[in-house]
C-alpha cells in the first residue's frame, strides 16, 4: 500500500491550518526543549475514535460501527541509531525503550511504556522492521475522555514505526493489530480491535469481525458537513474503576447462550433460534444472557441499515438506528450504570438531560462499552449551544467537547 501523507490543511480543514500549524511548531520547541536540539524530523498524528453502534459485539464475532474524530495525538519525531524508543509526551514522564529487550514488564502495566514495547514486539513477531526513534507527542485525546486515549497513542507509535522503517506501508488494520496486542499482553486491558482500528483508518467505518484473524473493514464515506448536526461526546464524571470484568461478563454470557447450541459464539446463530427456545435458555443462563444474545443480533443488523443509511445520504436513517442501538445497550445489554451502586447513575443522567435537551431530534447514547459514564450525542447545530450549556451545568464546565469526523485515520503530515 502507499504510506499516508497528508497536508496538514488537508487533515484538519484549511479554517484549522493556521492554528495546527501553530501547534505543530510548538510540539517542535518542546521536543528541542526536552532532548537538547532538534534535527530532520518528521510529523504524525492519529486521531481518537467513537463507538457508534455493535455495542459488545465484537467477542461474539459480530459487526460495528465506529468513527475516527477530530480531536487526535500528534508527534514530532527524528529517527535514531542508538537502538531506543525515547518518547516524552506531554504532561508525562518520558519512556526509554530497548528495541531488543521486548519481553513484558509486570511493573510497566497500565503504563505507555508498555504500549510502546508491546507495539514494537508485535511488529517484530509479524516480521516488519523496528528502529529507535525519539519523540514529544500532545494529544487533545485525554484520557478518561472516551476518546480511547491509550489506542490512539499505540496507534501512533505503530504508524512511525510503519513510516520510518516499512516505507509506510503496513496497513491500517496491521497497525491496529500491533496496537491491540500492546493493550492486552503488554498493558492489561483486555480490548477489542475496534477502537485500534477506527484510529488506524479514519471516517466511518463498518468492521466484521466474523473471522477473529481478519476483520473485514469498509470504510465509508460520509461527509458530516452535510448532516447540520455536531458530534458531542459528554464525560458525566463516573466511576472511574476499571470495568474490564464487567465487559468481560458481558462476552461470557453470549457465549453462554451460543454454547448451548453447541456454538463457540453467537455468530452462528441466528436470532430465532433464541426467540424459540426462550423458555428453556431462561433456565439455563438467566434472562439477562438471553437479553444480551438479543441485543447481539439486533445490533449487526443495525450496523447494516447505518451503512446503507450513510451511503444513501439518509442521515435521520442513520440518527434512527443511532437512537435504537442506545436504547438496546440500555434495556438489553444492560451497560449503562453498575448494579453495585445504583445510587450513582451520572450517564442515565445525561441521557435525560439530552432527551429532553433534543426533544426527538438528533440521537444520544452511551458511549464506549459503558458503565463509566460518558456519552455519544449527534446534536442538531440550531441546538448545539443549548445541548452544551445544559450539559456542563450539571456535569461541569469542559465536559462536553464538540467534535466531528475525521476523513484521515494515523498518516504522517505535511506542513509547507
Amino acid at each position: 500500500m502507499r504510506p499516508i501523507v497528508k497536508e496538514i490543511g488537508k487533515v484538519y480543514g484549511e479554517a484549522n491550518r493556521d492554528a495546527q500549524i501553530r501547534r505543530y511548531r510548538a510540539a517542535e520547541v518542546k521536543f528541542a526543549e526536552h532532548f537538547g536540539e532538534l534535527g530532520e524530523h518528521r510529523f504524525f498524528s492519529v486521531p481518537g475514535r467513537t463507538e457508534i453502534c455493535g455495542n459488545h459485539t465484537e467477542k461474539n464475532n459480530g459487526k460495528s460501527f465506529a468513527a475516527s474524530v477530530t480531536a487526535d495525538a500528534v508527534a514530532v519525531v527524528e529517527p535514531t541509531d542508538d537502538g531506543f524508543v525515547t518518547i516524552k509526551s506531554e504532561g508525562f514522564d518520558e519512556d526509554r525503550i530497548n528495541i531488543n529487550e521486548l519481553d513484558p514488564r509486570e511493573d510497566e502495566k497500565n503504563t505507555s511504556a508498555a504500549l510502546i514495547r508491546g507495539v514494537l514486539k508485535g511488529f517484530e513477531k509479524s516480521r516488519n522492521s523496528i528502529g529507535g526513534f525519539r519523540a514529544y507527542t500532545t494529544s487533545s485525546v485525554k484520557r478518561g475522555s472516551g476518546l480511547a486515549s491509550s489506542a490512539a497513542f499505540a496507534v501512533l507509535v505503530g504508524t512511525i514505526i510503519s513510516h520510518l522503517f516499512n516505507d509506510g506501508e503496513i496497513s491500517p488494520v496491521r497497525i491496529a493489530q500491533a496496537a491491540q496486542f500492546a493493550e492486552n499482553e503488554y498493558f492489561g486491558r483486555a480490548s477489542g480491535l475496534l477502537d485500534h482500528l477506527a484510529c488506524a483508518h479514519g471516517g466511518f467505518i463498518a468492521v466484521d469481525f466474523k473471522d477473529d484473524n481478519i476483520p473485514v473493514v469498509e470504510g465509508v464515506r460520509y461527509d458530516m458537513a452535510n448532516s447540520e448536526h455536531a458530534l458531542c461526546i459528554v464525560n458525566t464524571a463516573g466511576e472511574e474503576d476499571d470495568h474490564s470484568a464487567k465487559y468481560k461478563t458481558i462476552a461470557e454470557e453470549m457465549r453462554e447462550v451460543a454454547g448451548f447450541f453447541d456454538c463457540r459464539t453467537l455468530r452462528s446463530l441466528s436470532l430465532p433460534d433464541i426467540m424459540l427456545n426462550i423458555g428453556v435458555l431462561r433456565k439455563a443462563v438467566g434472562d439477562r444472557a438471553v437479553l444480551r444474545a438479543i441485543h447481539f443480533f439486533n445490533e449487526n443488523e443495525r450496523v447494516d441499515k447505518i451503512v446503507h443509511a450513510l451511503k444513501n445520504d439518509d442521515f435521520e436513517n442513520f440518527l434512527y438506528s443511532v437512537r435504537e442501538s442506545g436504547d438496546s445497550s440500555f434495556k438489553y445489554l444492560q451497560n449503562i450504570y453498575t448494579e453495585s451502586d445504583f445510587k450513582h447513575q451520572s450517564l442515565t443522567l445525561a441521557l435525560n438531560i439530552a432527551e429532553n435537551t433534543l426533544w426527538r431530534r438528533g440521537a444520544c447514547r452511551v458511549h464506549g462499552s459503558g458503565f463509566s459514564g460518558t456519552l455519544q450525542a449527534f446534536v442538531p447545530l440550531d441546538t448545539l449551544t443549548e445541548f452544551k450549556m445544559n450539559m456542563e451545568r450539571v456535569f461541569g464546565g469542559g465536559s462536553c467537547k464538540v467534535l466531528s469526523v475525521r476523513q484521515t485515520g494515523g498518516c504522517e503530515i505535511i506542513i509547507e
